[in-house]
């Protein structure tokens, strides 16, 4: 049986909003281990002399729990 944990990420970028995704998926990526899939929860933006500065989103990323031989504990969150 598979365990799963999802986490809530907040990222941004200059350039869009799918740029903003993919900063976040590959910070996330470096610390995280088996990410299964996202779901942007919210985008913003950050608007400076009209024009836009900064795109930002929130993410939770589900990822899959990793099970240790011989144990019942799993390994891959922080609790």
């Amino acid at each position: 049986m598979a365990e799963a944990r999802v986490s809530e990420i907040v990222a941004s970028s200059s350039k869009s909003f799918d740029a903003a995704v993919q900063e976040g998926l590959k910070r996330a990526a470096r610390t995280l281990r088996g990410i299964s899939g996202f779901e942007v929860t919210r985008m913003q933006g950050k608007i400076e002399a009209g024009k836009v500065k900064e795109y930002r989103v929130h993410m939770s990323l589900t990822f899959l729990l990793e099970e240790v031989a011989g144990d019942d504990a799993f390994v891959g969150a922080t609790y």
